[in-house]
């Protein structure tokens, strides 16, 4: 009997907790930006700058929840600002636009470097380990933090043509990862689109190998051609930086992102 008893009040309290959750969150997204943030914005994030009227509020929403739900750490002697957390916090956001979203559950902390920096790998073959370091420019830890170079976030918020952006990128993984493996197929919104999504992500993934090893050039940055993963993290960049030539070379791509994301850029 008490079982039932506590496992009912279990549940109640968690039904007025995410009740609260809601209502704290529809309380910030209804907040007018704060004017400094405005500032920032608009000098930091051209790509807000195209964004329609009905885009541009809905983002300033998601970003004071965004803001309000996750921490930011300086390292290396990086002081965080507002303008670091109002920068990155525009573009993690960019990827929930006309999406029902949970902002990145799973996860609350953001590392971030002045510059690039070197990340230690160890891997094992039986008993012996062996230690690599790279360079890194950012990275997302599966069902852990997300870590930025702050100049290159800056660089790719002030050019927006390149097809690189590596908080675009490394909050596709996120989205990867929200199924629970980072594969490259994100949750999508009805299990019909599944089959679909497949079809078209092998197939124009087969397709960049080809022309990488081959040498040639694509609209997608090389390092897509990778794995699965990482794919769809550089999609996500070009899909957001070059959408105009993504649709023309590869308009059934173009298509199925477009679907995922709800959003057209090549309309902005």
């Amino acid at each position: 009997m008490w079982f039932f008893i506590i496992a009912f009040s279990l549940i109640v309290c968690y039904f007025i907790w995410r009740q609260a959750k809601k209502y704290q969150r529809q309380g910030l997204i209804n907040k007018p930006l704060p004017a400094q943030w405005q500032q920032i914005l608009n000098k930091n994030v051209l790509l807000y700058k195209k964004l329609p009227g009905d885009l541009k509020k809905a983002l300033c929403g998601h970003i004071q929840v965004f803001l309000s739900e996750k921490k930011f750490y300086g390292c290396a002697g990086l002081e965080i600002s507002d303008e670091i957390r109002v920068t990155i916090a525009a573009f993690a956001c960019m990827l929930l636009l006309n999406r029902d979203t949970n902002y990145y559950p799973g996860f609350k902390s953001i590392f971030v470097y002045p510059s690039t920096y070197i990340a230690t790998i160890k891997t094992w073959d039986g008993v012996v380990e062996s230690v690599q370091q790279n360079v890194r420019l950012g990275e997302s830890w599966q069902r852990g933090p997300i870590v930025l170079a702050w100049d290159s976030v800056r660089q790719g918020a002030l050019d927006i043509k390149d097809g690189h952006n590596v908080v675009l990128h490394e909050f596709a993984h996120k989205l990867d990862e929200a199924d629970g493996s980072m594969d490259g197929t994100p949750l999508l919104s009805q299990r019909s689109h599944y089959v679909s999504w497949a079809r078209v992500m092998q197939k124009e993934y087969d397709k960049l190998q080809r022309r990488v090893n081959k040498g040639r050039q694509s609209v997608m940055d090389k390092y897509g051609a990778t794995e699965p993963a990482e794919f769809f993290a550089v999609l996500t960049e070009t899909f957001f930086e070059k959408p105009k030539q993504l649709q023309r070379k590869h308009p059934r791509l173009y298509e199925e992102v477009k679907q995922f994301f709800q959003v057209d850029p090549a309309s902005w």
